[in-house]
């Protein structure tokens, strides 16, 4: 097992987490991190800054560690390549401490003046705000898709929220300690959370252009975007008991199958016709054979969901606390 080298200089719990996950974002940090200092102490409230290195290959790890050497509220964790944001928020999410958490990008597009606003939402009525750009300051070949994403996504899951790929979110802390983010699933944060029973809304926010680097969208991640929008809709749906789902196909198939077959072999028994020239009974056969592929299928899913394992789908290389 590799050895994670760890330093730590924590201060005692705080009440808000800021949870930044970031690949190659070298130019924004300073900016960041003196916007986010500014914020909190207008907001005369305890905090902690977590930020998750994705692999990157600028100087963004050097920068961090200059800021976690002079700033104790600055903590960094630094995976060995590139996991993706889902690993990167996963992680996070284990480590922290804060009533609140918030989440945002690293681009300086997210405002962190709008972290008072999002955890002021929040109150006592709800346990997830999710930011809504609704003035967006992105290219069309973004913009479009993402519009078109959220309307589908909105419409397929039942949840009244215009933007759920919005990086700006504030959570209580028991949303993140029990969601379970993985793969490329960070987008539908709202709707996990929603169907975990956690009650969600949405608050607009500012958006700003991008003043370094360039976007990491691309049309690969608008195609994967609606291939995890069905991982999600059958995860939380039929994930703890997949029987549920292959089960029911798969007793149709067995019992209509078993009674082509019983039919047509009383009529063979009784000499009325012949098996040999009906394609009606290999259909039957198929169909019992497809419905018991099913209900073990569904019964291996079963066996499976009580015995599985949360695997870490990341590697990290060290964490300055």
């Amino acid at each position: 097992m590799a050895t994670i080298r760890t330093t730590s200089r924590r201060p005692a719990d705080p009440r808000v987490s800021v949870v930044i996950p970031l690949y190659n974002e070298e130019g924004s940090l300073r900016e960041l991190h003196e916007q986010l200092v500014e914020v909190f102490s207008r907001m005369k409230s305890t905090y902690e800054i977590i930020f998750v290195d994705d692999g990157s290959t600028d100087g963004s790890y050097k920068l961090l560690k200059e800021l976690n050497k002079k700033d104790t509220h600055v903590k960094v964790i630094q995976f060995r390549r590139n996991f993706g944001k889902s690993a990167g928020l996963s992680v996070a999410f284990k480590e922290v401490r804060g009533e609140f958490v918030v989440t945002m990008d690293a681009d300086l597009q997210d405002d962190p003046h709008e972290i008072p606003g999002l955890i002021e939402q929040l109150g006592d009525s709800y346990d997830l705000v999710s930011g809504w750009k609704q003035k967006r300051f992105d290219p069309i070949t973004k913009t479009i898709p993402s519009k078109f994403f959220n309307f589908v996504t909105g419409m397929l899951t039942g949840i009244p929220i215009h933007d759920f790929n919005c990086g700006l979110k504030a959570y209580r802390r028991d949303v993140v300690k029990t969601v379970h983010v993985y793969g490329e699933l960070h987008r539908y944060i709202p709707a996990l959370a929603h169907w975990a029973g956690f009650r969600v809304t949405e608050k607009v926010v500012q958006h700003h252009p991008r003043k370094y680097g360039h976007t990491k969208f691309g049309a690969s991640r608008f195609l994967y975007g609606f291939l995890d929008l069905l991982t999600v809709l059958f995860t939380t749906r039929y994930i703890r008991r997949p029987l549920h789902l292959f089960g029911i196909w798969g007793l149709l198939a067995l019992v209509l199958g078993l009674c082509v077959d019983g039919y047509l072999s009383v009529e063979w028994m009784l000499g009325r016709t012949s098996l040999s020239n009906r394609p009606l009974f290999l259909l039957g056969f198929l169909l019992i054979i497809v419905g018991v592929q099913f209900i073990s299928i569904g019964l291996l899913g079963e066996m499976m969901s009580r015995h599985e394992r949360d695997e870490d789908t990341y590697s990290i290389r060290e964490v300055l606390k």
